[in-house]
């Protein structure tokens, strides 16, 4: 079993082209199913999470290979 708090630790990889994609800021829940449907990674050039022109990139749960001690796999066709 995974913790949220573990998992704003890790980086986000893109196995596409292997890509760094960031961090996690933040983590969609379901709470009427007590699951988890997405990962949030702020946009490039935001501070504290706080500024910034573009929007965050959500990673839906679907889209999420594997997570392991250090890094999360992803399967992205395009990030923006």
């Amino acid at each position: 079993m995974v913790k949220i708090s573990d998992m704003r630790e890790k980086e986000v990889i893109n196995i596409r082209d292997g890509s760094r994609i960031g961090v996690i800021d933040d983590v969609e829940v379901d709470l009427g199913k007590g699951i988890v449907t997405a990962i949030i990674i702020p946009a490039p050039g935001k501070v504290f999470s706080f500024f910034g022109k573009n929007q965050d990139l959500v990673i839906h749960w679907k889209d999420i290979l594997k997570i392991g001690i250090d890094i999360i796999l992803v399967d992205l066709k395009e990030v923006e």
